[in-house]
């Protein structure tokens, strides 16, 4: 089991920088004073809510070269800024997490290597019934992780499976990943991987950051984003 941590700001590539000196700076091949302020902390954090970024990542007419973690990161900065939540880790927090759950694989939970990945909330929390101190804590973080990115991305299939088949709705999500982020903020190794503070706010925000990202999710689809297909794929899976 993986800790997902905030650090999509510190995995840019050769191409990011490239997007953001073409759109800030167009019409030369390189910008020196810009790519200075990039390698700064504090004037990078500021140039990447410069608002042409966010335009051009929804707007642009080619295709995209630009990780996913620059792509995700720009985007939730934005729509979590909306929502009155300003702490810049807990947008690249909630970035990695996309750019982690783009890969099918992440969403199940492999507890130990004997047993079969685990899909289903309910067998997470019954997983934790057995789990030592630092597996409880991992267990913790993945459904809130889960309850998160599900109700997040895809609200309308959790509300048709709630209508048609009586399966969980968004307020079981909810309350299972509110619930889960505030008992992994009090762990110890929380505060080991200075996650404290993110997890406190995701459980007391859960229903805005939720919210955050089921506008990020309807407009990304909606506009035909070049990076949709990691989206569209996830969807395909939460049909089975």
């Amino acid at each position: 089991m993986k800790v997902i941590r905030p650090n999509c700001r510190v995995q840019f590539t050769a191409e990011d920088i490239a997007f953001v000196l073409e759109v800030l700076s167009p019409g030369t091949d390189t910008n020196p004073t810009l790519i200075q302020l990039l390698g700064d902390e504090d004037s990078r954090d500021q140039i990447l809510d410069d608002e042409r970024l966010h335009q051009a990542l929804l707007e642009g007419t080619r295709c995209l070269r630009v990780s996913t973690h620059f792509y995700f990161y720009v985007l939730v900065r934005r729509v979590l800024k909306k929502a009155g939540i300003e702490d810049r880790r807990v947008a690249d927090y909630v970035a990695e997490l996309l750019a982690e759950f783009t890969q099918l694989e992440r969403l199940s939970l492999q507890v130990t290597a004997d047993f079969n990945p685990l899909e289903y909330l309910f067998e997470m929390m019954a997983a934790l019934q057995h789990a030592d101190e630092r597996t409880s804590f991992l267990i913790r973080a993945h459904i809130g992780n889960h309850s998160l990115f599900l109700s997040g991305v895809f609200p309308d299939r959790i509300r048709h499976r709630a209508e048609k088949k009586g399966f969980p709705d968004l307020s079981y999500y909810e309350g299972m990943g509110r619930s889960n982020f505030r008992v992994a903020s009090d762990h110890r190794l929380a505060r080991h991987y200075e996650l404290a503070p993110v997890f406190t706010t995701l459980s007391e925000s859960f229903h805005e950051t939720r919210q955050a990202l089921n506008d990020l999710a309807e407009r990304v689809i909606h506009l035909g984003d070049p990076l949709q297909s990691d989206v569209l794929l996830l969807k395909a899976f939460a049909k089975n």
